[in-house]
């Protein structure tokens, strides 16, 4: 139908542009009056108005199709008038800082334990275990000195945080240690994770820890797996009389003789199946300390070098 119109009308739709008026839209135009009444009658009628030059196919269909070809409007539209140019506030050099800032990121716990185990990824870890009294600070300070490690004690973790000005578990951990009970294994793991953080260091003992087998698993899952779990054996008399000559001079609440006897049982009850769990993995060094402490760590030095003789 559009090719019939363009090649019968084209004088007709020429006079219809030239008769136009020119719309607020640049290079557009509307079609004139007597161009759109001829085509509407024609739309009604049923025999079409015969105009010179042959305008009878002038209808209201023939001019909306020519209108969407040739650039003219049927109809002025309503919104050919220029819109104005709405002014913009200017923005003040307070307002473009605010639009430069970069928006804090919200971090969740989940992303913190991510970020945090991500850090820790490469990192040695070995636990330390054995009874109360058995010489685990001594020789951990020892491999300190030679293999590089850092030294983390559980127990002193918690007692600095307990004496910590403010903190939310200082009550909490005193009560604890003084009844030779176990601390909540979240505050425990949170102290240790934070210091290996901090050290930004690859190599960790970590003394007196884990004391129960929900410790050992929580942290392998949480923090990072162990490498073995070296552990001090010692009879109990020995680790008591070592205890008792300690509690003269070190101030500890527990080198009482009551919260000692609880330790021990608290170590063969929760502690010890811990040891067990890994000796099945393989993942224990055993190591005598009724000797004297130099004698001991010839022992623990011959392990660490066999271990660790091709790393630096």
């Amino acid at each position: 139908m559009l090719s019939t119109i363009r090649a019968s009308s084209s004088s007709a739709a020429r006079r219809a542009a030239f008769t136009s008026t020119t719309t607020a839209v640049a290079g557009r135009r509307l079609f004139s009056n007597s161009a759109i009444r001829a085509a509407a009658a024609n739309e009604t009628s049923s025999a079409p108005v015969k105009k010179a030059g042959g305008s009878s196919w002038l209808t209201m269909t023939g001019l909306t199709i020519l209108a969407a070809t040739s650039g003219y409007y049927l109809f002025s539209p309503v919104d050919a008038k220029p819109v104005a140019a709405k002014k913009e506030a200017p923005v003040t050099v307070a307002a473009k800082k605010e639009q430069a800032a970069p928006k804090p990121v919200v971090k969740t716990p989940e992303i913190i334990a991510a970020e945090n185990k991500a850090a820790l990824k490469d990192t040695t870890v070995i636990f330390v275990l054995g009874g109360p009294g058995a010489g685990k600070g001594t020789q951990c300070a020892n491999l300190v000195r030679d293999f590089g490690f850092v030294h983390l004690s559980a127990g002193d973790l918690l007692r600095e945080e307990q004496q910590r000005p403010g903190s939310q578990y200082g009550e909490l951990i005193k009560t604890y240690i003084r009844e030779g009970k176990i601390v909540p294994m979240e505050v425990t793991i949170a102290l240790l994770e934070n210091a290996m953080l901090a050290s930004g260091q690859k190599r960790f003992l970590i003394d007196g820890f884990p004391r129960k087998m929900d410790q050992a698993l929580k942290f392998e899952e949480q923090v990072v797996p162990s490498k073995f779990t070296l552990y001090f054996e010692c009879p109990e008399e020995v680790m008591l009389r070592r205890l008792m000559k300690r509690g003269e001079t070190s101030g500890r609440a527990d080198d009482n003789i009551e919260s000692i006897k609880k330790r021990f049982r608290v170590f063969t009850e929760t502690s010890y199946p811990v040891i067990e769990h890994y000796k099945k993995d393989g993942k224990v060094h055993t190591v005598s300390c009724v000797d004297a402490p130099d004698a001991v760590y010839a022992n623990v030095k011959n392990i660490f070098t066999n271990l660790f003789k091709d790393q630096k």
